[in-house]
């Protein structure tokens, strides 16, 4: 009895795990604690994390107690342990075990909010610049997503209105039409008031590089047709220099004799350095809204001459776009921890 009142105090004061990661820890560690459970498993209350859930289970030895753990979830107030829960045993070494795999998924999951919070407060702070009655540009990407999401309430409820959107791809498309947008195209609506979108670098001029999501062609047409570009972006996308971040200058090409125009890429003196690969999805290449393909571009070291790269590889037959969107940006809004800041052209 007095190691089970010791086991009881322990288990209160341990940390509340959620539902998904009790469960995924049970199931790897229910081997190691079945001897302490055995015929005690009688009913479970597992409580939530801080804004978490609570699962409830049923009776039944070990063997169903995963099974039990997945039946539907309730929330619960935050925090709150009700005496009639009956927490499983679980010895102590295997309770250490989980609460560190605990503390590692709650680590992650807090930095991958962080980030979203910030792309949505870029998102938000963009779309002030809409305003009821204009033609906006929708952007591509998980930022973006943010602003057409928003964009999509304010016309519910109707802080906006008269709202007429061009997306720059077929994902945005679906997005705003699942939200009730009314949408266009450049034919028939050739000029735009802003274009709201994301980027992939950001550069001290506001120079920036785009089209990792696969839309470069789309996003530059829609951009350059909008009187006002308003890029939104967290501050892991500022670089000092254009291909500064290492990651991939896409050139959106046509898919014949794609080698081809890969070999002249690579070999270009302008993007001297870089490493030329064609984009993959799968086992196959990677084909854009527009039936082409993408060769991605990557710099050890920052480009030397954005402007000379951008005419270099636009000068190449085959060659339809790149990711390069120089002098197009005019407001830019960067969201980092310490606050959103907003710079002009």
């Amino acid at each position: 009895e007095e190691e089970e009142e010791e086991e009881e105090e322990d288990l209160k004061r341990a940390p509340l795990l959620s539902c998904a990661t009790w469960t995924s820890n049970l199931h790897n560690t229910r081997e190691r604690a079945s001897e302490s459970l055995g015929r005690r498993a009688k009913s479970m209350f597992v409580s939530g994390l801080r804004g978490g859930k609570t699962c409830k289970g049923t009776t039944g030895p070990l063997k169903k107690t995963t099974k039990a753990l997945s039946l539907s979830c309730k929330p619960v107030v935050q925090g709150v342990r009700t005496s009639a829960a009956r927490t499983p045993r679980v010895n102590r070494s295997s309770r250490q075990k989980i609460s560190a795999g605990a503390v590692r998924n709650q680590t992650a999951m807090s930095v991958q909010l962080s980030q979203d919070e910030l792309k949505k407060q870029a998102a938000w702070k963009a779309v002030e610049y809409v305003k009821s009655g204009m033609k906006v540009g929708l952007g591509t990407g998980s930022t973006a997503a943010f602003a057409v999401a928003r964009i999509g309430e304010l016309l519910a409820n109707g802080t906006l209105t008269d709202i007429v959107g061009v997306p720059t791809s077929v994902a945005t498309q679906e997005q705003a039409a699942s939200l009730n947008i009314p949408l266009a195209t450049l034919d028939e609506v050739p000029k735009l008031d802003v274009a709201i979108d994301g980027a992939d670098e950001v550069d001290p001029e506001l120079n920036v590089v785009k089209g990792r999501g696969g839309a470069l062609l789309r996003e530059k047409m829609v951009e350059m047709a909008s009187d006002s570009f308003v890029c939104i972006v967290d501050d892991t996308k500022l670089v000092d220099g254009l291909g500064g971040s290492k990651l991939a200058m896409p050139v959106e090409i046509v898919q014949f004799c794609w080698k081809y125009n890969l070999e002249r890429l690579q070999n270009l003196p302008e993007v001297a350095g870089s490493e030329a690969k064609l984009r993959m999805d799968g086992d196959s290449p990677y084909v854009t809204d527009n039936s082409n393909y993408i060769v991605d571009l990557y710099f050890e070291n920052p480009i030397k001459d954005s402007y000379a790269a951008a005419k270099a590889i636009s000068e190449l037959e085959g060659v339809v776009d790149h990711g390069l969107f120089l002098d197009m940006v005019t407001t830019c809004i960067i969201a980092a921890p310490d606050g959103v800041v907003v710079k002009e052209k």
